[in-house]
């Protein structure tokens, strides 16, 4: 049992390192996915990729158990299960700016595009996932959200749009999972907050 939480926990810890560093390279505008090129060059060096947060039902779960059973002794665990969380919150307050610069701009409410719901690229899976909650929380804070998850037909409390709907009516794309459909499309002249890599 301690063999999968351990696997899980490693997991959960190294994307908690390249979520930090996605924020430590916003604030110095440096193109995070350049710097973890880079930086992986070094023959051993693996830095993941950033994404929104982290869910499923293993990996943002599991490290809870052995901090559970260990409290004084998983400081570096605890404190990458915060990271990860604290990066949904990030995005939503980044999403929250850049909507309230736009209805300056359009001089109406904008419009926010969030582009997948699953916990991770090419599934339907919303377990645990950090862009459900993402866009369940910016829809609560009363901005026009139009969700998009191309996995699945419908939602019990989101209403659903097709990629189509949300590039013909959308004033700001947030790509919330790499989703294969995703990475074809057209944003020439689009606003884009792309927290996964797709663009």
């Amino acid at each position: 049992e301690l063999v999968k939480l351990t696997e899980n926990s490693f997991r959960d810890v190294n994307i908690a390192f390249a979520n930090e560093l996605s924020l430590v390279c916003d604030r110095l505008s440096i193109n995070v996915r350049e710097l973890i090129r880079l930086a992986n060059h070094h023959p051993r060096v693996n830095v993941l990729q950033p994404g929104c947060g982290v869910g499923g039902h293993c990996i943002a779960v599991d490290p809870w158990f052995i901090a559970a059973d260990s409290p004084d002794f998983t400081p570096l665990i605890q404190t990458a299960r915060h990271v990860n969380d604290g990066k949904s919150r990030w995005v939503i307050e980044q999403v929250q700016a850049r909507a309230s610069a736009l209805e300056d701009q359009l001089g109406r409410s904008a419009r926010i595009g969030c582009l997948g719901l699953a916990f991770k690229p090419d599934v339907d899976d919303l377990r645990e996932s950090p862009a459900l909650h993402i866009t369940t929380e910016l829809l609560v804070t009363g901005l026009e959200v139009l969700a998009c998850e191309p996995n699945l037909q419908d939602h019990p409390t989101l209403k659903l749009h097709s990629i189509e709907q949300v590039l013909a009516d959308a004033d700001l794309l947030v790509f919330l999972v790499a989703h294969s459909p995703f990475r074809s499309m057209d944003l020439a002249g689009r606003t884009v907050f792309d927290l996964c890599g797709v663009t």
